[in-house]
Formats: C-alpha cells, sequence, structure tokens
C-alpha cells in the first residue's frame, strides 16, 4: 500500500469559499465561516483523507490590495502558505467575477474580480501552475460558466478546472480525488483522525471571533481580535477559558455587550457550546471587552497568529 501526503494551498479573493471549501474537503469544522469578508487571519491547516492520501489543506488569508499592518501580513502569509504548498488551488467566485463585467456592477464585485486579477499576475509572476476552481456555479448558465473558465484557462496560469459549489459539496468530490493523485508518495504527516493541527488555544479564540461576527457584523466593521489569555485544564476534566475581545474605539464596546449585556452573553454561549463539542469536555467560559485602537500594531498578536510583524 502506498501512502501519499502533502500540502495544497487554497488561494482567493476575500470571500471566494476558502474557507467553506476546506471545511468541506476536511469533512469537519476547521476554519471559521462568517458572511464577513477577510475573516481567516492566518494559514488553517485541515487534515483531509482520500483513500490512501493525505491531503494537509492550508486555508490562506484572502489575497487583496493591503493598506494596514494586519492586511500586509495576512497578504504576505497567503503567499507564503502558497510557495510552500505542492499543489495551489485558486478559488474563484465564479458569480461575482461574471457579475463584475456587467453594466452598473457592485463595488464588492469589482472589488473582487480585481483581486482575481492580481492574483492572476501573482501566480504567473512565480511561474507555477495552480488549479482553478470555479465555486458558487449554483444556477449558473452553463455557456456562460464555460466561457469564464475558458478566459481564465487561456492565461496559461492553470494546469486544469474544476466547477464546484463548496457549499453544496457539488464537484467537490472530483476535486478531492484529483488533489490526492497529486500529493507526493510519503508517510502521512498527521494521525488519520486529526483534523487540524490549530493549537486549542487559538482555535477557542477564533470560535468566538466567529460568533462575535455573525453576531455583530453590521455594527462592527473589522476592528475587533479575540485573545485566549487563560486556557486552563482542570482536575474534574473541564477547560476554564479567560478569553479578551479587543475593539478599537469605546464607543464600539457597547456594541458588544449589548442591552443589558445581552449581546456577549450569546456570543458566550455560542462560543462555549461549540467548544464544548469541539474540545469533547465541559467549558467554562469568560469573556472581557477591552478598548486598545492600537490592538492591530501590537507585535504579540502577530506571533499567536503566526503571521509576520514586519510583513
Amino acid at each position: 500500500m502506498t501512502t501519499r501526503a502533502g500540502f495544497a494551498a487554497v488561494i482567493g479573493a476575500p470571500n471566494a469559499g476558502k474557507s467553506t471549501l476546506t471545511n468541506r474537503l476536511v469533512g469537519a469544522k476547521v476554519s471559521i465561516v462568517t458572511q464577513k469578508v477577510q475573516t481567516t487571519r492566518f494559514p488553517v491547516r485541515g487534515v483531509a483523507m482520500e483513500g490512501e492520501a493525505q491531503i494537509v489543506l492550508v486555508d490562506t488569508p484572502g489575497i487583496f490590495n493591503p493598506r494596514r499592518r494586519l492586511d500586509r501580513a495576512m497578504v504576505r502569509s497567503a503567499w507564503g502558505g502558497a510557495e510552500e504548498a505542492d499543489v495551489v488551488v485558486h478559488l474563484v467566485d465564479a458569480q461575482a467575477e461574471l457579475a463584475a463585467a456587467e453594466p452598473g456592477a457592485k463595488a464588492a464585485d469589482k472589488r473582487s474580480a480585481a483581486d482575481v486579477e492580481k492574483i492572476l499576475e501573482g501566480l504567473k509572476a512565480s511561474g507555477r501552475q495552480a488549479i482553478l476552481a470555479l465555486n458558487k456555479i449554483d444556477g449558473m448558465k452553463r455557456e456562460r460558466l464555460l466561457a469564464l473558465a475558458q478566459r481564465l484557462f487561456d492565461t496559461g496560469a492553470y494546469s486544469e478546472v474544476f466547477m464546484i459549489s463548496a457549499a453544496d459539496g457539488s464537484g467537490v468530490d472530483d476535486l478531492k480525488r484529483r488533489l490526492a493523485e497529486l500529493m507526493p508518495e510519503g508517510p502521512w504527516l498527521y494521525p488519520e483522525e486529526q483534523t487540524a493541527d490549530l493549537p486549542a488555544r487559538l482555535l477557542a479564540a477564533e470560535i468566538t471571533r466567529e460568533k462575535l461576527f455573525l453576531r455583530v457584523h453590521e455594527e462592527l466593521p473589522y476592528a475587533a481580535a479575540v485573545e485566549t489569555t487563560a486556557f486552563e485544564e482542570r482536575k474534574d476534566g473541564s477547560v476554564r477559558i479567560e478569553q479578551s475581545i479587543y475593539v478599537e474605539r469605546e464607543s464600539q464596546r457597547p456594541i458588544v455587550l449589548g442591552k443589558n449585556g445581552q449581546t456577549l452573553k450569546w456570543i458566550g454561549q455560542k462560543s462555549r457550546e461549540e467548544l464544548t463539542h469541539l474540545l469533547d469536555r465541559p467549558v467554562h467560559l469568560f469573556l472581557h471587552v477591552k478598548v486598545d485602537e492600537r490592538w492591530a500594531d501590537k507585535r504579540e498578536f502577530y506571533g499567536a497568529m503566526g503571521l509576520d510583524f514586519d510583513a
């Protein structure tokens, strides 16, 4: 029996569906999924099994035009993840890509198309071909999809094209089989039942951040972070977790707290329920909201997330 194991990086514009695809390929939740763009801040490795092959998925942050230090570190991290992988999958939101070319296109679609162009240039400059995966194909006309696939394939940046829907799973099994074939021969890198290599403290912070954005994504732009400040295994088998939610302005604190603390209570409850399930033990979770307008400029945040502060 020949085993295979290697790394597959999933790159794409913010909101292309990278985390959804990673979770779908792994068959478990390893990357947080929210309707906010730029949710993934560092490469999360999910481990997918296909026959005798182990595919370690590097779900990278979205690649976009960076403005702030955090943005630059995220883009650097995304390209770093791609450079080190055995295979690169470029995930493209097919609906946004086609909509961007229409008159009166939405700003978000135009941004998405511009990000796709930027990634294309990056791929060409790197001199290596990627697998193109056109995502969100449900309900789209076949002729338009084929024309889009042909246009992108003709750039020379891709070795092959897959049409998928990460949300409902169509086409994903074919992509998974292909990735398995492309993994180099060698021993598995992780135990068979392991689905991710994210440290528990980091996973806990990510889960809480997901709940935070699910609840207040309209009012709280991207200016929030969650840090696990204490993670203590108790004698009774439970775990006690303390976390700080950082916002940049005093006016944002009441948004996170909510009326009579109801919003924070909801975030804590949902996060605790999911962590209890993921860690398979009782979780005592304590959340504190702190105002720190410079949290995105603190070196220690970057190290904990595996990002380069000096990018």
